[in-house]
């Protein structure tokens, strides 16, 4: 859990199971994180082991991150914390009281 543990972790993990992917693409599939936490959850992400980081000696410079081997024997555990996530969401939401005034006692 140390490793994995964190808001962003198994999100970042989630994208790059597809393959490939530069900084600012994986940015715009999690609008909500911020430029500071998606490099630092990136940089644990690396030292860990899971995630390789390539920079490209380009103007302007090109950074992409890629799963390593370690990194993909993940994939089904993201896979089914993915699928039990959406059944967990859908489970509260069915049970959330519809809103409105709230009867008194």
């Amino acid at each position: 859990m140390e490793i994995l543990g964190g808001r962003w972790k198994l999100s970042i993990l989630k994208q790059l199971v597809s393959g490939t992917h530069r900084f600012g693409e994986l940015r715009r599939t999690m609008p909500t994180i911020t430029q500071r936490m998606l490099t630092r959850q990136l940089r644990e992400l690396e030292a860990d082991g899971l995630v390789t980081r390539t920079v490209y000696r380009e103007v302007p410079p090109r950074v992409e991150y890629t799963l390593t081997e370690i990194g993909h024997s993940l994939d089904a555990v993201t896979d089914q914390l993915d699928t039990w996530g959406r059944w967990y969401q859908e489970t509260v939401r069915r049970a959330e009281p519809p809103s409105g005034p709230r009867p008194t006692a």
